[in-house]
């Protein structure tokens, strides 16, 4: 029984970045206390919101715009900054799957083109989101890795109690993970660069991922099992946090505004119960996409949006 949920946890996890969009769960209320104050320099539009899944809002409803596999909500955060900040002219071309690749070339999806992300911005463009980074790093490969790592673990015995941390640092995955970490940060440099000369009038925020698993790797038993061992959870929640202070130093280097998403959703991460939780554990409830964010966690990253440009006035 043990082999089988390994195996069944393995597979989940690598099937994750497949994941295609639907429209199961009903629609969040906004949240008023994300208005932002009165400030001298108002914030206007035209408004573009460029990324991947965990900006398009991957299967929560409502689902929407062109192409259909894009996975774009109605109340992904983008939109509910937009709302909240009354901008009418703003535009959503974020993508499930997206790369840094794809800002500048046609993404290919299981339902339609997205054209390459850029073509969005202009010279009278004046607000830019940006979340991306984590497809190029491969991130949600990594915990493909892990499960897989902690499933031959579980058929072999033996060996070490955070068998992923020893694929990563000295089995055949050493040095992976910072090679790719690395090319990541030097392409992101390069799509910044290019978001400024396409749009110099505009303010430009890069967004980092929340908190996708505990700092008390003993918190997610019961959500894991025995898919990924306790300490192979705390490697994990590393290279989210590398990943984010990669973006964060790209963003500085970049003269661009990092929005930190990773401490507000501390305590809302997949391991927590359902109305708390910000993200989805592997068996997402309502068809939601497993290991993103629900409608209560594009909230909380609307939220920390509003929070940013509030400080920048």
């Amino acid at each position: 029984m043990r082999r089988r949920l390994l195996a069944v946890t393995a597979a989940v996890l690598i099937g994750t970045a497949a994941c295609s969009a639907t429209e199961t769960s009903p629609k969040p209320r906004p949240d008023r206390s994300a208005s932002p104050s009165p400030s001298a320099t108002p914030i206007t539009g035209p408004y573009v919101a460029l990324g991947d899944s965990y900006t398009s809002g991957l299967r929560i409803p409502p689902q929407g715009g062109s192409p259909l596999g894009c996975g774009r909500s109605g109340v992904n955060y983008p939109s509910l900054v937009a709302r909240q900040l009354g901008l009418q002219d703003f535009t959503d071309v974020s993508c499930s799957g997206a790369r840094t690749g794809d800002l500048t070339a046609a993404q290919r999806t299981d339902n339609g083109t997205n054209p390459p992300q850029l073509d969005a911005l202009g010279p009278t463009t004046r607000l830019v989101t940006l979340g991306v980074g984590g497809n190029d790093a491969g991130f949600l490969d990594v915990l493909g890795r892990c499960a897989l790592e902690n499933v031959k673990h579980g058929l072999i015995g033996g060996g070490s109690d955070a068998p992923c941390r020893s694929y990563y640092t000295t089995g055949s995955g050493r040095g992976e993970v910072q090679r790719k970490m690395q090319d990541t940060g030097e392409r992101l440099a390069t799509a910044l660069g290019e978001v400024k000369r396409r749009a110099p009038e505009a303010k430009v925020l890069l967004i980092g991922y929340p908190a996708l698993l505990p700092q008390d790797p003993t918190r997610c038993a019961e959500t894991l099992g025995n898919g990924i061992a306790a300490a192979d959870v705390g490697f994990v929640t590393e290279q989210e946090q590398q990943l984010n202070a990669m973006l964060r130093q790209r963003a500085e280097a970049a003269g661009v505004t990092f929005v930190d998403t990773y401490t507000s959703s501390t305590g809302h991460d997949m391991c927590e119960a359902e109305g708390t939780r910000w993200i989805e554990p592997l068996g997402a409830s309502g068809g939601l996409a497993p290991i993103h964010p629900n409608a209560q966690g594009q909230q909380g990253m609307a939220t920390a949006v509003l929070a940013s440009l509030q400080q920048r006035h």
